[in-house]
C-alpha cells in the first residue's frame, strides 16, 4: 500500500476501495457463478475464470489511476468467484468414494491455509526488489498453468437437466451480497452508523426478495429444498462460526504482536505460523479421526477446542509471554481446520452431484460471510472497549485533537505517542496497550460463547450423519 499510495495517490476513500472491492465482488459473485457452472460445465468456467483472473491480474499490475486499478481489483473478485466452487464441485465428481473424497476436500481447504502463510513472505520479498504490482504479476504464471493442464486432467461436469440461467435471480444475489458483505465491513472500519445500517437493511430486503422468486422457479439459483436438512443448515452455521472465530481473532494478534508486544512484521509472521500449521495438520486428520468417531463429534470438538483457544487469548495481557498468545492461536487453528473439511464436504454430499456447484457457492457463501461478521462483530466490540478505556486513562497535557486521535486505533496511539515528549508519550502507549488488551479480552470472551454454542448446536445435529456418507 505505501508503494501503491507514492505511484497513484488515491484518496484514502479510493484507497479503501481498492482494498475491499475484491471481497465485496468474490462474495457477491459466488452462488451465481457456482450455478453457472452446474449449467455450463464446471471445467469450462473453471478455466474461463482463471483465464478473466490473469487478465485482470495484468490490468491491475500495469494500473496507472486509482480507478483504473478498482475496476481490475473488481475483475479479479468476478473471476475468484469461479475458481472456488468449480474446483470444489470437481473434487465431488471426481472422488465419489466418501473417504477419499473427505481427503480431497481436507486437502482443498489447506491450500487455503497455506496460500494465506506464504502470501505475505512471497508479496514481501517481490516488493523488495520490484515495484507495488508485482504482488498482481505473479498470478499470471499460476493462471497459465491451470489453463495449459486443466483441459488434459480435469474432466467436465454440469447438471443435465438445469435449464437456463434465471438473470433476475443472479441480480438479486449479487446485489443482496454487495449490500450486505459492504454494510459489515464498513460497520467495522467506521462503527455504525446510516450508510453502513442501510446497506444491511437492503442486502436483508433483497435476499428476501431473492429467496421468495427461488420458491416459485422450476430451476432456482439456489435449491431451497436443500435447506429442509437440519445437517446440512448445522454444517453452512457451523463453518461460518469457524471463520467468524478465525477473522475475528486475527483482527486482533498480528497489532497486538506489532504494536503491544513489540515484534517486527517477520518475527509476528513466525510467531502466527504454528496457528496456521495446525489448520493444515487438522484439516488433513479430520477425515480419519470422522471414520473413527463421526463427523459431530469432530467437528463439535474441534469448535470446542477453537472456543478454548479463544479463553486462552482473553486471559493475554500486555506483559503476558507470547507463549499464550501462540497457544491460543494455534488452538483456533486446530479447531477450526476439522470445521473447515468436514463442514464443507457435508454441505457437498448433501446435495446430488449435479448440483454439486450451488451447493459449493453456499459454503464457500458462509465463509465469506462469516469473515466479514467476524471482523465486523468482534472488531466493533473490541473498538468500543478500547476507545472508552483510552477516553477514561487519558494521561493529563494531552491535546483534544491528540485525545481523539490516540482513541481512533492502537495504531494511531502509537504514532500519537511517538511525537509527544518521551514521558508523556510513554504514559499514552501504556494506557492503549492496557486498553487495547481489554477489548481483546472481552471481543475473545464474546467469540468463545458464540463458539461453544454452535459446538452444542453441531453435537446434536450432526450426531446421527455417518462418517462415510455420501
Amino acid at each position: 500500500m505505501p508503494q501503491l499510495s507514492r505511484d497513484l495517490e488515491p484518496t484514502s476513500s479510493e484507497l479503501l476501495w481498492i482494498t475491499d472491492v475484491y471481497g465485496f465482488f468474490i462474495a457477491a459473485a459466488l452462488i451465481t457463478m457456482a450455478t453457472l457452472g452446474d449449467r455450463i460445465g464446471r471445467r469450462a468456467l473453471l478455466l474461463t475464470g482463471g483465464a478473466v483472473f490473469a487478465v485482470a491480474s495484468l490490468v491491475a499490475a500495469f494500473s496507472t489511476t486509482p480507478l483504473m486499478l478498482i475496476v481490475a481489483r473488481a475483475g479479479l473478485g468476478i473471476a475468484g468467484a469461479t475458481l472456488a466452487p468449480s474446483s470444489l464441485a470437481l473434487i465431488r465428481g471426481l472422488f465419489r468414494d466418501a473417504e477419499q473424497r473427505q481427503f480431497a476436500i481436507a486437502v482443498w481447504i489447506s491450500c487455503f491455509a497455506v496460500g494465506a502463510a506464504i502470501g505475505p513472505v512471497i508479496a514481501g520479498a517481490l516488493l523488495q526488489h520490484f515495484w507495488w504490482g508485482s504482488v498482481f504479476l505473479i498470478n499470471v504464471p499460476v493462471m497459465a498453468l491451470l489453463l495449459c493442464l486443466g483441459p488434459f486432467l480435469l474432466p467436465e461436469s454440469r447438471d443435465p437437466t438445469s435449464g437456463s440461467l434465471d438473470l433476475p435471480s443472479a441480480a438479486l444475489s449479487l446485489a443482496a451480497c454487495l449490500g450486505g458483505v459492504y454494510g459489515l465491513t464498513r460497520i467495522a472500519e467506521h462503527g455504525l452508523d446510516v450508510i453502513a445500517a442501510a446497506a444491511v437493511l437492503l442486502g436483508m430486503m433483497l435476499a428476501a426478495v431473492f429467496v421468495r422468486r427461488q420458491r416459485r422457479l422450476a430451476y432456482p439459483l439456489v435449491d431451497l429444498k436443500l435447506f429442509q436438512s437440519s445437517a446440512f443448515v448445522a454444517a453452512l452455521a457451523a463453518l461460518l462460526v469457524s471463520v467468524f472465530l478465525v477473522s475475528g481473532s486475527d483482527l486482533y494478534l498480528a497489532q497486538y504482536l506489532q504494536l503491544v508486544h513489540g515484534s517486527s512484521p517477520f518475527v509476528t509472521g513466525l510467531w502466527l505460523l504454528p496457528g496456521v500449521l495446525a489448520l493444515i495438520a487438522a484439516s488433513l486428520v479430520a477425515p480419519a479421526a470422522a471414520t473413527r468417531l463421526g463427523r459431530g463429534l469432530v467437528v463439535a470438538a474441534g469448535l470446542g477446542a477453537a472456543t478454548f483457544g479463544l479463553l486462552l487469548l482473553s486471559r493475554v495481557a500486555p506483559d503476558s509471554a507470547v507463549g499464550l498468545l501462540v497457544a491460543g492461536a494455534t488452538l483456533i487453528g486446530f479447531g477450526v481446520g476439522p470445521v473447515g473439511a468436514l463442514g464443507t464436504d457435508l454441505v457437498v454430499a448433501a446435495a446430488p452431484p449435479e448440483r454439486a456447484g450451488a451447493a459449493s457457492a453456499l459454503s464457500e457463501t458462509a465463509t465469506e460471510l462469516g469473515g466479514a461478521l467476524g471482523i465486523a462483530v468482534l472488531g466493533a466490540i473490541g473498538t468500543a472497549v478500547y476507545r472508552t478505556n483510552v477516553s477514561d486513562n487519558l494521561p493529563n497535557g494531552i491535546s483534544p485533537h491528540n485525545g481523539a486521535t490516540a482513541q481512533d486505533t492502537l495504531a494511531n496511539a502509537a504514532e500519537t505517542a511517538a511525537r509527544l515528549p518521551g514521558g508523556l508519550g510513554a504514559e499514552l502507549m501504556q494506557s492503549a496497550r492496557l486498553a487495547f488488551s481489554h477489548g481483546l479480552e472481552v471481543a475473545c470472551v464474546a467469540g468463545a460463547v458464540i463458539g461453544g454454542v454452535m459446538a452444542l448446536v453441531a453435537a446434536r445435529e450432526l450426531r446421527t450423519v455417518p462418517s462415510d456418507a455420501s
